[in-house]
């Protein structure tokens, strides 16, 4: 009996089952470890925008006067009590060993300093939830919670009391409303006049260095100029209308220690009181804070509104690294495979390719550093924007010189990709096609690169996954913490590919470990990292669909 099942475990073993099962396992942990990661972002990232309630409470430190505590708890743990003592706190570790402690958002940093506190909770007492403390996120120095007094316009009180809420609502749409006006000319119209304005310094500057600023020609740019100025000068007095408009009316409030704060209501950007609201009116609140993070322009460095400028600058990023690293990869492939005699040279550049794709990629950062920035763009400027120096146009780090660097560290990928794309396609049909009476560019141009199609993009598919994540490369040739405007615009040439750019990646790094403000910080890491993984996601199932299609259109050929 014992032999007929040593036999037979035998048999199994040898079958290959046991590895099939190992791998699956292998697959299925990997699949739960992925899935658990992305909850894990998700759920401490998107939970940033829920409008918690704000809590009120006595805190007294034993020894100490008892204090008044205004805002969000927005993390519970246990912590060794030695910890506590060690931190100065007036615990004894005999009677716990363990404590519960508290982060509270208390907001108010123009009066505190810190818009966090550490509390124990076993100190707090008299918790009390009031419907009328009100939350009000500024454009500057964070949120304010605490009471609102009265609604003033031009100094004038004209709201006060229950009616004071209803007054504020209006006058915070309105100033809102306000400030997208200003913003729209001040990006816009003045903007352009601006750009217009530089065109034509450098324009004279060409001419002055070319020794051709004849007096025609001086008359014809003071003239534009004239122009540009005249109508700068109806805008500005527009703007300063919109201003004065715009900070008419303010508030008074008072925070939680009895401070009264007069804030101006061109620094607000939304006013709510999280525990008057119904489910209804969180959820949306809730939608309205995620279309804000998803559509707006980031404030408080980075640790406040939208990330449009990154996702913008990402998206583009990697559409114009595509572009670039597409044919270039696929013509090496085509060379490599189709035309170049399979010897010694040809299999030493498939290695160095191969290699290629184990660089690390800091390393071609500073490959696009030394030779885009510095030699290329640099000689560039010398040639082409004379005009412009010593302030560089291409000499400087730019949305060309990331996607090129980039395409530069995907390449290898693409080759490799197309190349095993090649190497499946039939020898009859190639024998087929030149039998018929094609040339041989006709049947790669018509037959092979067609039917190789899906192995393109699959080589672009891992292309974009690799390059939409890199952040060190783009910290040295483009990247910036805070762009002022996109590279995509209405002013001419509408495509500015010398600006430089925001990116997602960055901005995680910018916002995680550069942050004055760490415990702000902290859910917008999850949320924008939630972000990037849906924008390559959407990126690569969009390669994936197109190859899709190309496989179902050439797959009766391949049989």
């Amino acid at each position: 009996m014992h032999t007929v099942k040593q036999s037979n475990f035998t048999t199994w073993f040898k079958s290959g089952s046991p590895w099939v099962w190992m791998n699956a396992g292998a697959v299925a942990i990997a699949v739960i470890m992925t899935l658990g990661l992305l909850i894990l972002i998700a759920v401490r990232g998107l939970s940033h925008f829920w409008p918690a309630d704000i809590v009120e409470a006595e805190y007294t430190i034993p020894g100490q006067p008892a204090i008044t505590l205004l805002g969000e708890v927005t993390t519970r743990e246990q912590v060794p009590t030695e910890r506590l003592q060690g931190a100065g706190l007036p615990v004894d570790p005999e009677q716990n060993e363990f404590m519960d402690r508290e982060l509270l958002k208390v907001g108010n940093r123009d009066l505190y300093g810190a818009d966090f506190r550490w509390i124990v909770a076993d100190w707090l007492s008299n918790e009390r939830y009031p419907e009328d403390v009100i939350a009000i996120e500024r454009r500057e120095w964070g949120n304010f919670y605490g009471y609102l007094l009265s609604v003033s316009h031009d100094g004038e009180v004209v709201a006060e009391g229950e009616q004071a809420i209803d007054a504020l609502q209006a006058a915070v749409e309105r100033a809102s409303g306000i400030y997208d006006e200003i913003h729209s000319l001040e990006t816009g119209a003045i903007g352009k006049i601006n750009t217009e304005l530089e065109r034509l310094r450098l324009r004279e500057r060409g001419y002055e260095l070319d020794n051709a600023l004849t007096a025609d020609r001086q008359a014809e740019l003071e003239a534009e100029r004239a122009v540009q100025n005249a109508r700068y000068a109806e805008l500005e007095s527009e703007l300063v209308d919109l201003y004065r408009e715009f900070n008419r009316d303010s508030i008074m409030t008072r925070a939680m220690d009895g401070q009264e704060k007069r804030i101006s209501l061109s620094a607000i950007v939304r006013v709510f009181q999280p525990n008057a609201m119904g489910i209804t009116d969180k959820i949306g609140h809730y939608f309205a804070k995620l279309w804000e993070f998803v559509s707006d322009e980031p404030r408080e460095a980075n640790t406040e509104g939208g990330v449009f400028p990154a996702i913008f600058g990402t998206v583009l990023m990697v559409l114009l690294m595509s572009i670039i690293v597409t044919p270039f990869g696929v013509l090496a492939a085509v060379y490599l495979r189709e035309y170049a005699k399979q010897g010694f040279v040809t299999r030493t550049i498939r290695i160095a390719v191969n290699n290629l794709a184990g660089v690390p990629s800091i390393v071609y950062g500073v490959f696009g550093l030394g030779f885009f920035i510095y030699f290329l763009g640099g000689n560039i400027d010398q040639l082409f924007f004379r005009e412009a120096l010593p302030s560089p146009t291409l000499g400087t780090g730019g949305m060309l010189w990331a996607s090129l660097t980039l395409a530069l560290l995907t390449v290898p990928v693409v080759i490799v990709a197309t190349e095993e794309g090649l190497t499946r396609i039939p020898r009859s049909l190639r024998e087929g096609s030149l039998a018929l009476g094609a040339t041989k560019a006709e049947t790669l141009w018509k037959v092979i690169l067609p039917m190789s199609s899906p192995a393109m993009m699959t080589g672009l598919i891992l292309a974009v996954a690799r390059a939409a994540g890199e952040v060190a490369p783009l910290m040295l040739v483009g990247v910036v913490k805070l762009a002022p405007t996109l590279p995509l615009n209405a002013n001419y040439p509408y495509l500015h590919l010398d600006q430089k750019f925001m990116h997602l990646g960055f901005h995680i790094y910018d916002v995680g470990f550069q942050s004055p403000n760490v415990e702000a910080a902290r859910p917008l890491v999850y949320a924008t990292a939630l972000l990037l993984v849906g924008v390559i996601a959407s990126l690569n199932f969009a390669a994936v669909a197109i190859r899709n299609h190309l496989r179902e259109k050439y797959k009766a050929l391949e049989n």
